[in-house]
């Protein structure tokens, strides 16, 4: 059986928790292929439980599906192990979870350096999250990187811990005057963890081969999204890995070959956190009714994410670059009662008319929005389970984001809840 991508097709928190859900009762393989605990999917199960993932595949609040952290991810043990038991406490179970033993693991230094780095960075600093992520996929590229197979051989990771805190113990103390990280108290630390994790570790490439010659089905869900793309998002206010869905390949080690969908998540509005160019961000009543209504706030941070009304550009150019064959638009009962609806249809650039994302940063930067305005509605859509049952104002709008995306709207998010959506095409 092919794979399917599910990616965000804007600056992320569109609800791709609530579509891996949603599919995973048809899925019996989630695989999270990137990112770290940076990131966050909220999902909301039929009998009404609320869950806050952040390194686990949502794949495991669904019975039978196996969740799969892929080589792509950056895993932090200590809050893994926290994330099984918390879930363990709810009565969900992680026994089917497997681990890449390629991943790499985010280091007591990785954390130490991505806090200062940003505090030093002042007002020009990105937004990180300070958990480590970005020095902890520098370090692999740069190939001193510490991986999850290591924690199985102590003698390893004593050795590869000592090369690298030779290094980065020097800019801790000599540049930042921060305290020297202790290897013994790592290492110690680091192999309570494998003891936890050893049971999980697999080799999740032959797995996931296996299962697709099988006959079953593989959903490869990415965390952050489109915009957030270390290569093709704004960079640099973007995050160090590929949340597109080439990044599903590489994160994961199936073959581009094998995947036959891509699945875009994108909201009805747009949002984004941290610091970065927004063109349709809001500054005024209503940005604020779409951060209140819509529960504008990080999984993982808990910040305000930034709002705006929805950038048909950025859908245009995460459909070209990802190679979307559906989009779920979430979050349509958000915009129920606003008199007019704008959409951002093309960017004004120098006093230039583009209809495409900018080639350069500083272009991007100075976009301003141009906008199209669509008639609001006031209907409550939470109980629209068919596309004719929507408000026709709100039919015109969700048509309008497909002529401009260039791809057809499959599902229509009406409300948080797993069963609150209108499905027009299905997903499989």
């Amino acid at each position: 059986m092919p794979a399917i991508v599910l990616i965000g097709a804007q600056w992320g928190d569109e609800g791709k928790g609530k579509v891996t859900d949603l599919l995973g009762g048809q899925v019996g393989y989630v695989v999270r292929y990137q990112g770290g605990n940076n990131a966050g999917h909220t999902v909301i199960t039929p009998d009404g439980e609320k869950y806050a993932l952040h390194l686990l595949p949502s794949g495991v609040l669904t019975p039978g599906c196996t969740p799969v952290i892929g080589n792509g991810v950056v895993i932090d043990p200590k809050v893994l192990i926290e994330e099984i038991d918390g879930l363990a406490e709810r009565g969900v179970s992680c026994d089917l979870l497997l681990i890449s033993a390629d991943a790499h693991l985010i280091m007591p230094h990785h954390r130490a350096l991505d806090r200062v780095v940003e505090r030093y960075l002042g007002s020009s600093r990105i937004g990180t999250t300070g958990r480590g992520i970005g020095p902890t996929y520098g370090d692999k590229v740069a190939r001193t990187g510490i991986r999850v197979q290591d924690l199985l051989d102590p003698g390893i990771l004593q050795e590869k811990l000592e090369l690298v805190l030779r290094e980065k113990n020097q800019i801790l103390v000599k540049v930042y005057n921060r305290k020297a990280i202790d290897v013994a108290a790592v290492v110690e630390e680091y192999l309570g963890y494998a003891e936890r994790l050893r049971p999980y570790i697999a080799d999740t490439r032959l797995v996931l081969a296996e299962a697709l010659e099988s006959g079953e089905t593989v959903l490869l869900e990415g965390a952050q999204a489109t915009l957030l793309d270390v290569d093709h998002g704004t960079y640099p206010f973007v995050t160090s890995s590929n949340p597109t869905s080439g990044g599903a390949c590489v994160g994961s080690g199936i073959p581009p070959t094998r995947i036959s969908q891509v699945i875009g998540v994108i909201k009805a509005y747009t949002t984004r956190v941290g610091a970065g160019p927004f063109p349709t961000e809001l500054f005024d009543e209503n940005g604020q009714h779409l951060l209140k209504v819509g529960g504008e706030y990080g999984t993982t941070t808990g910040r305000e994410r930034r709002c705006g009304w929805f950038d048909a550009v950025v859908g245009r150019y995460a459909v070209r670059v990802n190679g979307i064959t559906d989009l779920v638009v979430t979050k349509l009962d958000v915009l129920s009662g606003m008199e007019k609806v704008p959409i951002c249809v093309g960017y004004e650039v120098d006093g230039h008319r583009v209809d495409q994302m900018p080639m350069t940063q500083t272009a991007f930067h100075h976009a301003k929005p141009v906008y199209e305005e669509l008639p609001g509605w006031w209907e409550d859509i939470s109980k629209a389970r068919t596309f004719d049952e929507l408000p026709v104002n709100a039919q015109r709008y969700v048509e309008r984001i497909e002529e401009l995306c260039g791809t057809r709207v499959s599902v229509i998010g009406v409300g948080p809840g797993r069963e609150e959506n209108v499905i027009r095409h299905s997903l499989f």
